[in-house]
């Protein structure tokens, strides 16, 4: 509310004459006792709140008080935010020091309610998804895997094999370095027109850790799971046999005695005794089986914090991770015999300096280093057999082993001058070595449209692959950016900037991206804000594409798809006659942008609940997608045009994408002693492209490269492959009673599209990919999601109540799943397939979770 209304809000509160004259007022200091100047000061008291800016000597004032208690707030980027409370008598206050000091070793660690309230601040929406780490742990979240559990709020990756950013403690990095307890918040559309990061808000999720502590904290979580408290998967023969075991913990503190050092560890252990459905066709009847998947995690971190004086601190992070998987893509209509052994080992280290060179200008540098090893081997040593959405079976032929080292550092400067806070810098979100040794296809792959072909011993391809099996390459991002962030008048607020992309391997230099932002609140009605903005935003092509060009080069790494009569006996060797495939980049390749665009209203309903209704527009362009450029011509398509070579994959940037959608984000406290959010989106996403590229541990076919036809790439045109029209999500809390205590989660989901093929190579391109005359891409329609998880908790206390920070005991059982609703996926649209219109496996059934944890 305005100044006015809250001085007569506490004078209709009071319920007695107001006292005039009596007034609050002091000046705002940086560590160094320099004033900091044009920064909001906020008085807050059980009537409401008030705010006002420090001059140009830092003072502050609020006039027209009345007796009572009060707290003034300070938030200020690369401080600690500031809170003193004060209580007013029939006296002024006056001439009263507040003194910053610089972020570094507190840490508050209460679990208290979120101040949702709308803002015309530029970086935070009322659209915002933010969950702090008391919620989080209240929330019923399978094996404590966070980032799941909240990207259902993220945008659908984009086309062309782009995905989402994670962004920790603002850097970009693979995975969060920290185990669960040392989350302190995660937020998804936070600052959606920021330059720091290349992607936009709506597909970055962003972590923030918690800093060491002035005393020591910690938590241990315990979780289990056993097949005795679970329902029966659909397409189980049986019940798996399943059991899962979670370790994780954390501890932070000073060092010793030290008022400057501290120190943060997290581990977990995690072991699944998993076990995959299988529900495939061969030739003599259904396969129903459980095949024993087990997988191991073990994560450990640890970091040093140091306060060096009051103006610069740096800590220094180390973190492990080694995992391992046994029957890797078994599943649906892939057999255990087609499985893989799967291994992930990753080492990396993290620095962080932040250095405040005046109360206007603040340093912040942070870099890592990391390496990992990724090996997988097949379960058979024998040719792979696909027989089009019936069955897969023989070896795996995924034998490879993927390396890396890899760097990203940021540097940003936040200057403020007036009502402007400047933000320039640069980064690298990746600058690595990269090494493959691909072994896959060594013996080969035989591909059958249907069974009848198959006991025919009749493929219609076959693909191998021969020679040098190593690449090394070095893929090299960067990125500089300049934003103002403006604040006109109380009410207005703008945030305009750009940022400038550059990757190797790609040979275009204008990659610009201009972006905006705008919140204004019309002063006849204070509760509402209006919010708009538009930018560009650049798209990585990742690793995938270069290493296809490198290694399938015609001589480094021969890769051969071979169709109708060319198919070869697998037990004997290849002709040296025979063509090679080629892949290259188009030669005027472009990095993919899109622009984003978004208007919308947000309104305070209540003192802690708001509303937002925005429209998000997205119009993509240079979408990456493949094209065999040498792919036989019809009518009859029995011969390439250019005999002495295979595939002749072409990699371009022609894509396009377009989106639409409508966002209704409802936050905060939903009725008496329930906080959540809830949002409902109603949206569309059309593109002409797909996957670029695939991944073993995804199960992606060579087909997902290319269009139906490599000819007319534009008829491609349909709905994307995670299109939804309708998504309703909904994360709360409910503390009714100490022995009702609730978390709850629920996903109503519209179904996603399916392509309706044939299931035959009709065009002699080796792919079974071609559709029916007149039939678009993406026709078919999957069913819908719909899933209810429940937790209850209870809390006690293991020291008497009164006494402050009390060690606490929470047991926890949760339910996913809850209502056991069969929810169908992998919809099979092949015509050729016994399966024709029917899903080969569901998302899990029922399943219960115990869990305790003690925290202190």
């Amino acid at each position: 509310m305005s100044y006015w209304f809250f001085w007569i809000f506490c004078a209709s509160a009071g319920g007695q004459q107001v006292p005039s004259g009596i007034t609050l007022s002091g000046t705002l200091m940086d560590p160094l006792d320099t004033p900091v100047t044009s920064v909001p000061v906020r008085l807050i008291s059980s009537a409401g709140e008030a705010e006002t800016w420090t001059s140009e000597g830092g003072a502050f004032r609020f006039d027209n008080l009345i007796p009572g208690d009060y707290e003034i707030q300070v938030g200020l980027e690369g401080f600690e935010p500031f809170r003193r409370r004060v209580r007013l008598g029939s006296r002024s206050i006056q001439n009263l020091n507040l003194r910053l000091t610089l972020d570094r070793l507190r840490q508050e660690f209460t679990v208290g309610e979120r101040a949702y309230q709308v803002s015309t601040d530029t970086a935070s929406g009322a659209d915002t998804i933010a969950v702090e780490h008391g919620i989080l742990g209240n929330l019923p979240i399978l094996d404590l895997n966070y980032l799941t559990a909240l990207s259902r709020f993220l945008e659908a990756g984009a086309p062309g094999g782009a995905g989402n950013s994670l962004i920790v403690d603002g850097m970009e990095m693979r995975n969060v370095g920290v185990t669960a307890s040392a989350i302190q918040e995660i937020r998804i559309n936070n600052n959606p027109y920021t330059v720091e990061y290349p992607r936009w808000s709506r597909r970055r999720i962003e972590v923030i850790t918690k800093s060491s502590a002035d005393r020591y904290h910690g938590a241990f979580n315990f979780l289990f799971r056993d097949h005795h408290l679970n329902a029966r998967d659909a397409f189980a023969p049986e019940r798996p046999r399943e059991q899962r075991r979670l370790f994780e913990g954390s501890l932070f503190g000073p060092v010793g005695r030290s008022r400057k050092t501290s120190f943060l560890l997290s581990g977990a252990r995690q072991t699944e005794d998993l076990q995959a459905v299988v529900f495939a066709q061969g030739p003599l009847g259904a396969i129903r089986e459980n095949v024993a998947a087990p997988h191991v995690n073990t994560y450990l971190s640890a970091r040093i914090t140091w306060q060096a004086s009051e103006r610069q601190s740096l800590f220094f992070q180390q973190n492990f991770q080694d995992r391992w998987q046994e029957n890797i893509g078994v599943g649906g209509t892939t057999l255990k015999e087609a499985g893989a052994q799967w291994r992930f080992r990753e080492d990396e280290f993290f620095f962080n300096h932040s250095f405040s060179f005046s109360p206007k200008l603040l340093s912040q540098f942070r870099i890592l280093v990391g390496r990992y090893w990724t090996p997988s081997r097949s379960n058979i040593n024998e040719p792979r057999i696909v027989v089009t959405d019936a069955f897969t079976g023989g070896g795996a032929q995924l034998d490879r082993l993927s390396t890396e080292f890899h760097t990203s550092i940021t540097w940003l400067l936040t200057q403020s001058s007036g009502n402007h806070t400047l933000k320039y810098g640069f980064n690298i979100p990746d600058w690595s070595r990269r090494a493959l040794v691909d072994r896959t296809n060594e013996i080969g792959t035989l591909f059958f449209a249907s069974l009848p072909e198959y006991v025919s011993n009749r493929p219609y391809a076959a693909l191998l692959q021969r020679g040098n099996p190593k690449v090394i390459f070095v893929e090299k991002n960067m990125g500089g950016f300049f934003q103002d962030e403006w604040r006109l008048r109380k009410n207005l607020s703008i945030a305009a900037g750009f940022r400038y992309d550059w990757q190797n391997h790609v040979g275009d230099g204008n990659n610009f991206a201009p972006r905006l932002a705008v919140a204004w609140s019309p002063p006849q009605v204070p509760k509402l804000v209006v919010r708009a903005g538009a930018g560009l935003f650049f798209e990585r092509s990742g690793p995938m594409p270069i290493w296809d060009i490198l290694r399938y080069d015609g001589v480094h790494l021969r890769r051969y798809l071979l169709s109708g009569d060319q198919v070869p006996d697998l037990s004997q060797p290849l002709p040296d006659s025979l063509p090679t495939s080629v892949h290259r980049l188009a030669r005027d390749l472009e990095l993919p942008y899109a622009m984003q665009f978004n208007g919308g209203l947000e309104y305070q309903l209540g003192r802690a609940t708001t509303l937002a209704v925005n429209y998000i527009g997205t119009q993509a362009a240079h979408q990456l997608r493949s094209r065999d450029g040498n792919a036989p011509l019809p009518p009859d398509f029995a011969t390439r045009p250019d005999a002495n070579r295979n595939v002749l994959r072409w990699i371009e940037s022609a894509g396009r994408l377009e989106s639409n959608s409508l966002e209704v984000t409802l936050r905060g406290r939903l009725a008496p002693k329930v906080t959540g959010t809830a949002q409902y989106v109603f949206g569309k996403t059309m593109t002409d492209t797909g996957i670029i590229g695939w991944s073993p541990s995804s199960g992606w076919e060579p087909r997902d490269w290319y269009p139906a036809d490599s000819f007319a790439p534009a008829g491609e045109w349909g709905r994307a492959d995670t299109d939804r029209r309708h998504q309703f999500n909904f994360l709360g809390t409910a503390t009714l009673h100490r022995w009702a205590n609730f978390g709850l989660s629920v996903s109503v989901l519209s179904g996603i599209p399916f392509n309706v093929i044939t299931g035959r190579d009709d065009n002699g391109d080796g792919l079974a990919i071609d559709r029916p005359p007149g039939v678009p891409r993406n026709t078919g329609t999957g069913p819908g999601f719909a899933g209810v998880d429940l937790r209850w908790y209870r809390e006690v206390r293991l020291r008497p109540a009164q006494r402050e920070n009390s060690p606490t005991a929470t047991v926890s059982l949760d339910a996913f799943n809850l209502f056991n609703r069969v929810n169908y996926q992998n919809f099979v649209g092949a015509l050729s397939s016994p399966f024709f219109g029917r899903a080969v496996a569901t998302q899990p059934p029922r399943r219960l979770q115990i869990g305790v944890r003690i925290q202190f």
